[in-house]
């Protein structure tokens, strides 16, 4: 492409500078987003906001959630608030922000919670998102906090895996829009409340969505940095970044591993590949079993590659190091922790998640 041909149209070149403009009087948005409740988002948001108070900054609380924590109660102590108006439409109650209160105000930033909340019919916005968008044209800076099921082109696979749906979303180009986003990660473990098959399934739901909730905020900057190289010309000369290689055997739960291999390898524009390396002494379930992995494996879209080699771990590491693999799946079962230690230790290069797998019959 010739430099003339580079050049951008007299159009091109006014977005650009009304984009630029925009961005100057705009205020700025930071969106602290969780997997699930209690991973402490609401809290993070408040401390923020007494951070940046101590720091100078005016900053007000314009929505509180219901059913504060005492260590969120005691920072609210320190700050401003504008409440909320309480309003009722067809028996039910809606807290809905005091937008003219805030206009008149007019803060440096505006801490928002339940960001996904709806207004009652009839309202100057049907949604608070809706309210937040007008607060950051009229140049007041939001810090809000938000729930990965609560993204409307998330639902779907949200309620795959929970079997629940929530009431009401955020489109995803509102998150786009921010300058900033945090994910309030919290293992897992410490949000159980079950133990046995209800903990093991509870456990699972929250891991599912925790990795939902990391890939959508890698989505969003992957996606803001794909805007800023096409708004100023700059052609994207980067390759698939991950590089995802599942290990099947007899027993794996591939349908798990695929899936989740899948689901990072299009989120980071990537590759999934799929390896197994070849036995010699399989029985007719385990070669059943291994055919319908592989099967599986093609389906979804990844390379399937046959191994031959000595010895599992060298066979696997040496072939993820040819093919460039950042990510290793991997299932094991109770008492085979040796070949997995084995990997680790060997994959320096790689990171190596491990799944359940089946045990033998």
């Amino acid at each position: 492409m010739s430099a003339t041909d580079r050049r951008p149209s007299p159009e091109e070149l006014l977005r650009r500078v009304q984009a630029d403009e925009l961005r100057e009087t705009r205020g700025r948005l930071k969106v602290f987003l969780g997997y699930a409740s209690r991973v402490g988002k609401s809290f993070r948001m408040f401390d923020e906001g007494r951070r940046r108070r101590e720091r100078g900054q005016d900053v007000v609380v314009g929505a509180v959630q219901g059913g504060i924590t005492s260590d969120i109660a005691a920072i609210l102590s320190n700050l401003e608030v504008i409440p909320t108006v309480t309003e009722r439409h067809a028996g039910k109650e809606y807290e809905v922000l005091d937008v003219a209160a805030l206009f008149r105000r007019h803060p440096e930033v505006v801490l928002i919670d339940g960001l996904a909340n709806a207004n009652p019919p009839g309202s100057r916005n049907p949604q608070r998102w809706q309210d937040v968008q007008e607060l950051l044209d009229r140049g007041v800076s939001v810090i809000t906090a938000l729930n990965v099921q609560h993204i409307a082109e998330e639902q779907n696979e949200v309620e795959r895996i929970t079997g629940k749906r929530a009431a009401y979303s955020v489109p995803l180009d509102f998150l786009r829009e921010a300058d900033e986003i945090e994910v309030v990660d919290a293992p897992p473990e410490v949000l159980l409340n079950r133990g046995g098959e209800q903990g093991a399934e509870q456990a699972r739901q929250l891991g599912e969505l925790r990795e939902l909730a990391l890939l959508l905020a890698a989505d969003v900057v992957d996606w803001q940095l794909q805007q800023y190289l096409d708004e100023h010309g700059v052609p994207a000369s980067f390759a698939a970044q991950e590089r995802i290689l599942v290990c099947l055997t007899p027993r794996s739960n591939a349908d798990d591993m695929l899936r989740s291999g899948r689901r990072n390898a299009e989120r980071f524009h990537g590759a999934l590949l799929a390896a197994y390396v070849e036995q010699g002494n399989l029985g007719a379930v385990d070669r059943q079993r291994l055919d319908a992995n592989l099967t599986l494996a093609g389906e979804m879209g990844a390379e399937v590659h046959s191994l031959k080699g000595s010895d599992f771990v060298t066979t696997i590491v040496e072939f993820a190091r040819t093919q460039r693999i950042t990510q290793i799946f991997i299932g094991h079962s109770q008492g085979s922790r040796g070949p997995i230690d084995r990997l680790i230790d060997a994959a320096e290069e790689f990171d190596v998640r491990i799944f359940p797998q089946r045990d033998a019959q």
